[in-house]
């Protein structure tokens, strides 16, 4: 049985897209069996993976509108063993779309929970923001892996983001688990990355991964050619660190 693992913050630019792309590309070239779920409007997972978001007709929007099977909104993508269901900024209108809808937040989860027999892992980069996207991320998932950037306002918002998920645990999803903390963007010369470091370690301890992911040229580059950083760039700093994180979890998981 695989395993659905939201990736999630509702701050936007600490590494979450970068984190699922990059993440699936690492346990598809591991051999595991992967499915990315784009459940952003910003649909750069989608582009990332070097699909044109303009030609999608039918994705996460769809899905979660019940208006197409997951099977359908499948796309095969050129990273090995990695499937995409890709976004629209169609995805936008889903919030409004959904709020009178009878069990709104467990919309995602119907529409999935059968396809953890095809696949090893399911990921679903989530949208910048707490509301019902995220909301039905969290209740589909078994585990959310948690971006923390190194940087002043890390800590910042991730009270907030760990009270919803304990709202979650309570209300729709007694099973969700966390992953990790993932530490991204670390630069080992500013004393800054290396005290956000000390502090997550010290507080959360061993919720923390043991991979930090490090700022990298390549890792910036990769998105723009559409390609993940293990396509991109093999040999880069930044394909090693998601290498490493991708054997944390599957090691995690074997437990």
């Amino acid at each position: 049985m695989g395993k659905i693992i939201a990736i999630a913050n509702q701050k936007g630019g600490v590494g979450k897209t970068t984190t699922s792309v990059n993440l699936a590309a690492s346990l598809g070239v591991l051999e595991k069996k992967v499915l990315l779920i784009d459940a952003d409007p910003q649909a750069n997972a989608t582009s990332g993976l070097g699909i044109d978001v303009d030609s999608i007709e039918i994705g996460s929007y769809q899905l979660l509108e019940h208006a197409a099977s997951a099977e359908e909104c499948i796309i095969k993508t050129s990273s090995p063993n990695v499937d995409i269901i890709p976004a629209h900024i169609d995805l936008v209108a889903i919030e409004i779309e959904l709020v009178d809808k009878e069990q709104r937040e467990y919309m995602l989860k119907k529409a999935i929970t059968h396809l953890k027999s095809a696949y090893d892992y399911i990921l679903i980069d989530c949208a910048p923001s707490l509301g019902l996207l995220t909301l039905n991320a969290l209740t589909a998932a078994d585990a959310v892996v948690i971006p923390i950037q190194c940087e002043y306002f890390a800590l910042e918002g991730l009270g907030k983001l760990l009270n919803t998920i304990k709202s979650v645990q309570k209300i729709h999803n007694p099973e969700l688990d966390i992953e990790g903390l993932l530490l991204t963007m670390y630069d080992s010369r500013l004393r800054l990355s290396n005290q956000v470091v000390e502090e997550v370690q010290k507080h959360f301890d061993d919720m923390v991964f043991k991979t930090i992911i490090q700022r990298n040229v390549s890792l910036g580059e990769a998105p723009s050619f559409g390609e993940s950083i293990i396509n991109y760039n093999v040999s880069s700093k930044g394909a090693a660190n998601y290498l490493s994180l991708a054997k944390e979890i599957i090691n995690k998981n074997r437990d």
